[in-house]
């Protein structure tokens, strides 16, 4: 078990933009308040892109955990 209680994995390493942050904002859209969204990533923009894109939505960045090189997971919490 991890550090959060995540509710729902995105997987959208070997992807690059925009299909990391679309599928980031479709899966958000998809979560209720208090939720947490798992996205793993590769592509080094995305690191700076997704977290932007989802502080617009009004939701929280809880972390940006690197797993790997050029590997990371981004924690995210569903505001209402």
């Amino acid at each position: 078990m991890g550090k959060y209680n995540v509710s729902k994995s995105l997987d959208v390493r070997g992807e690059v933009c925009p299909v990391p942050d679309v599928e980031t904002k479709r899966a958000l859209k998809s979560m209720k308040p208090g939720e947490i969204l798992e996205v793993w990533i590769d592509y080094p923009m995305s690191k700076e892109r997704i977290p932007e894109t989802v502080k617009s939505m009004g939701h929280e960045v809880l972390e940006i955990e690197e797993v790997g090189p050029s590997e990371w997971k981004i924690y995210i919490k569903v505001n209402g």
